[in-house]
Formats: structure tokens, C-alpha cells, sequence
């Protein structure tokens, strides 16, 4: 896979909405860095989990435009949670064997991240899925 087509393949399965297809693009070895929680999430089992809690809280998302460098990518996005709009980044860094290795989120406003941050807690700690 060329170091592309990983960001390609992710962002054609996320607006599908085909959470497993986007799950497919991640390293077994993936670090995911939250933009709520300092530590970092760490394996494709986990950060797989946590996506799909997101893609299960995100409503109306959509990617807005798109950066590319040789090996890493930056995918704009709206979306809601609950009333609160939001915009945020998704910045994919590939690895060698063309996946996923490094994806980290940012999100604005604040009130937006915090809105996320509270739908996304609960859902969190029921699943077990665990940073650091």
C-alpha cells in the first residue's frame, strides 16, 4: 500500500460510514493521541474500540478539506455533539508498511471538545478501553 492510500482508504470508509473499513487502515501497532486525555491510546483492539464509540457519538460528520505531505496527512472535519458544533483534525502519520501508525485528534472550540469529552466518558469506561 502505497503511503496514501491509507489516508485515501480511511477517509472513503469513514464517510461510508463503514467503521471496519476504516479499522482496516490502522497498524496492529497504532498510537491514537485524544485530544481530551493526555496519555495516548495504544493497539489497533483499542484504538479500534474507541473509534467506534466516536463514530457512534459524531453526528451530521463531515471531512472538509484535506492536507498531504509524503507521509502524513491532516483530514478536516464538522460535526455536532448534542447542540454543540464542532471542527476538528484528524492528523494520520503513515508508516512504512503503508498503515496507519500515529493518529492524532484535535478538536475546537473548547466548548465543543467538552461536550465530546462528556458523551464520550461514560462510553469509555463502560468498554474498558484504557490511555497510557
Amino acid at each position: 500500500m502505497r503511503t496514501d492510500d491509507a489516508a485515501a482508504a480511511f477517509r472513503a470508509a469513514v464517510e461510508a460510514q463503514d467503521i471496519d473499513a476504516a479499522l482496516a487502515t490502522l497498524s496492529p501497532d497504532v498510537v491514537f493521541h485524544s485530544p481530551a486525555v493526555f496519555h495516548e491510546y495504544r493497539g489497533a483492539e483499542t484504538v479500534g474500540g474507541l473509534l467506534r464509540l466516536v463514530a457512534e457519538t459524531f453526528e451530521d460528520f463531515t471531512y472538509t478539506d484535506e492536507l498531504a505531505g509524503p507521509d502524513v496527512h491532516a483530514l478536516i472535519f464538522r460535526a455536532h455533539v448534542g447542540e454543540r458544533e464542532l471542527e476538528g483534525m484528524d492528523l494520520l502519520r503513515i508508516g512504512a508498511d503503508g498503515l496507519i501508525e500515529d493518529f492524532t485528534v484535535m478538536i475546537r472550540p473548547l466548548s465543543g471538545l467538552i461536550a465530546l469529552a462528556q458523551a464520550l466518558g461514560p462510553k469509555v469506561e463502560t468498554a474498558g478501553l484504557k490511555a497510557g
